[in-house]
């Protein structure tokens, strides 16, 4: 059974539970699992509660979608994991490193498919960058490759959105990777169902439905469980702890002459096994915090 699973609220502010996507009389529906805390504490216990006993199923308008992520949780990013996408930008005459760029976002910087994403009020526009984000499963601790990739339980499309100006103000990139609604996921697909990301997952985005990015995970720099085993040996990875794993070429700021994103348009996110994601661009106007977690 295919599991896409998703955080939801009954109502604005109340606790978020994980629920498996489904159909109740026709409609989308969606099943609950059981409480975020409790889920992140052991994965794979409340999977195997929930196939054998099950949950409510509740209709999908009656529910608020947000991140299936701990507030607690770390997102922990690899910038310029493919190496078309190293050569299209600020890096591209520069070798590459033997270890990863890394950097985070903050969890609050999060959101769903169907969100509008603000553009800054003091950015030209933003920048698409569609991926894989991966969700640890297991606690990992000076692990090996092997062992870090098999503790990831799910995988998820996302659209790590970027305000090219504020990254560019200094060496670190933060500020321009922490918009409020920047970085819009999709559900959590089970990893049983996605195979291994070395065997190659198309990787596409499009703009108001033109086609801006198309990749394969084949062409990855660092390789998922060689970086999960890396940041294992400097911290421990804990269940719910989220890895981004990069983007393919094709971004807007590189491209002559450069191409963001502004209000009215429309970001697709497309991923092979694991679905689509939409955003509509908005002007900062309609800026709001983001979703308490």
């Amino acid at each position: 059974m295919v599991m896409r699973l998703v955080g939801a609220r009954l109502s604005e502010g109340s606790d978020t539970f994980v629920a498996a996507l489904t159909s109740k009389d026709g409609a989308d529906a969606a099943r609950i699992v059981t409480d975020l805390d409790t889920f992140w504490g052991s994965p794979v216990a409340a999977l195997a509660g929930f196939s054998s006993e099950g949950g409510a199923t509740i209709p999908l308008d009656q529910l608020q979608l947000v991140p299936p992520v701990l507030p607690g949780a770390r997102v922990i990013c690899i910038g310029l994991n493919y190496l078309a996408h190293v050569r299209e930008g600020s890096y591209r005459d520069l070798d590459l490193p033997e270890f990863p760029t890394i950097f985070a976002r903050w969890t609050s910087s999060l959101t769903v498919s169907g969100a509008p994403i603000p553009v800054p009020s003091n950015e030209d526009g933003v920048d698409w960058e569609g991926e894989i984000a991966a969700f640890v499963g297991q606690p990992l601790v000076d692990a090996d490759p092997d062992t870090a990739r098999s503790a990831v339980m799910g995988y998820a499309v996302f659209n790590d959105v970027t305000s090219r100006r504020a990254q560019k103000l200094t060496s670190q990139w933060a500020m321009g990777k922490n918009g409020d609604n920047s970085g819009p996921l999709g559900p959590l697909v089970t990893a049983d169902e996605v195979g291994d990301l070395r065997d190659g997952l198309r990787v596409q985005t499009r703009v108001n439905g033109e086609t801006v990015q198309d990749g394969s995970t084949r062409n990855m720099i660092y390789e998922l469980g060689d970086v999960l085993s890396l940041l294992s040996h400097s911290f421990t990875l804990s269940p719910g702890d989220v890895i981004c794993t990069g983007t393919p070429e094709g971004v807007g700021y590189s491209r002559t002459p450069p191409w963001l994103l502004h209000p009215g348009d429309v970001v697709e996110v497309e991923v092979e096994r694991l679905g689509t994601i939409s955003n509509p661009v908005v002007g900062n106007g309609a800026r709001r915090p983001a979703l308490e977690r």
